[in-house]
């Protein structure tokens, strides 16, 4: 009879826009501060603007939109006033991934990186997702967050393993040109980003992380 084995030790996430759907909890997050600064509301249509919001740090959105702004300290200190638990209800977790995780878990290590900064702990209570992951990445540990290979190369150098025994999903460029640079296997996640594969449901990770033996 044939068992499942897994091609790789650790598979890693991204978070947003990969385990969340957070696209318009983030657009709220940004115009409570365009708000406060008087500012009109970020242009919907823009999609310079909507790739940075939704796959950037929190330090790099900010500059984005904010650098040259007289008021960009005043910018930088009502943002981390804007609790996490306020857009919590704009949130939902992708369809199917906790039962993807379910499948992987006891077969490979999981993990995540996300460019999120303070809130993935809260995330992962309110998910449900605790229990899951052996480690968690965010851009508060890191002095260069992605699209540098920092993040990742501290996920490998955490569990021990080489770049290929690792596969990344992520749903953005930054996340593409992270896993590029640190050798990591990426797979896009609804999008058309070149890699490994790209998947528009997290049941297809299975065929692409086991083998039969």
């Amino acid at each position: 009879m044939s068992e499942l084995n897994s091609r790789y030790k650790v598979v890693i996430y991204d978070c947003d826009g990969v385990i969340l759907d957070s696209m318009e909890s983030n657009y709220i997050f940004y115009n409570r501060v365009m708000e406060f600064l008087g500012r009109p509301e970020i242009d919907r249509n823009n999609n310079d603007a909507k790739r940075v919001l939704h796959t950037y740090s929190f330090n790099n959105v900010m500059e984005y939109f904010f650098e040259g702004d007289l008021r960009r300290e005043d910018a930088f200190k009502f943002a981390k006033t804007i609790h996490y638990r306020d857009l919590m209800p704009y949130m939902k977790m992708e369809d199917g991934f906790v039962g993807a995780l379910d499948r992987l878990k006891g077969h490979t290590s999981l993990a995540i990186c996300t460019n999120r900064a303070t809130s993935m702990e809260m995330i992962i209570e309110d998910f449900g997702l605790g229990g899951y992951f052996e480690y968690v990445m965010t851009a508060s540990q890191v002095i260069h967050p992605k699209p540098h290979p920092e993040p990742l190369l501290k996920v490998l150098a955490y569990f021990g393993v080489a770049p290929e025994e690792a596969l990344f999903i992520g749903d953005g460029e930054v996340d593409m040109q992270a896993a590029l640079s640190a050798g990591v296997p990426f797979i896009s996640y609804k999008s058309n980003l070149p890699g490994l594969a790209r998947i528009e449901h997290h049941s297809e990770i299975i065929q692409h992380v086991f083998s039969l033996v």
